[in-house]
């Protein structure tokens, strides 16, 4: 069975983590909402830094290319194809813009995910990171130790393919 899970989460608090952890219980596709923005910062000098400005010259360009040609919710659709074409049961989809995920939820029927972590700093200078709380999430994973995230990803795991 296929699951797709639009995951989000601050910067910092453990949603790659989380997906390497899945992925030792099963075949995981993970995948970024805002790559194809990262590629395109990088051609006009962005040098992969993610201080404040450069969180919120990524938000800004990932808006202007999503008002523009929608690029941000094309890619999804062109990763959610191949998921489909592979040997991946599951598929990880970051996404911070609640609209977006609720789009890939909507269209493909996704379940949502939210890591917590307690002890970060929250950065909301920028709209795609001050608005990762708000969407009303079907799981969500408080993030204090690595060994406790390992049991809560084997149990999400679990739960996931009932």
């Amino acid at each position: 069975m296929k699951n797709i899970i639009v995951i989000n989460g601050y910067g910092g608090s453990g949603k790659d983590t989380f997906v390497e952890l899945v992925s030792k219980y099963n075949k995981v596709y993970n995948f970024s909402s805002v790559d194809k923005v990262k590629e395109i910062a990088r051609l006009i000098g962005w040098n992969g830094q993610k201080e404040e400005k450069d969180r919120k010259f990524l938000s800004d360009l990932k808006k202007l290319t999503t008002d523009y040609n929608d690029m941000s919710f094309n890619s999804i659709k062109d990763a959610i194809n191949d998921f489909n074409s592979s040997d991946k049961e599951i598929m990880f989809i970051h996404v911070r813009e609640p609209e977006e995920i609720k789009r890939i939820v909507d269209k493909y029927h996704a379940k949502t995910l939210f890591i917590k972590r307690d002890d970060i700093k929250k950065v909301t200078s920028n709209y795609s990171d001050a608005s990762v709380e708000n969407y009303n999430y079907d799981f969500i994973i408080n993030n204090t130790t690595l060994e406790d995230l390992d049991k809560q990803a084997s149990n999400f795991y679990t739960l996931i393919n009932k």
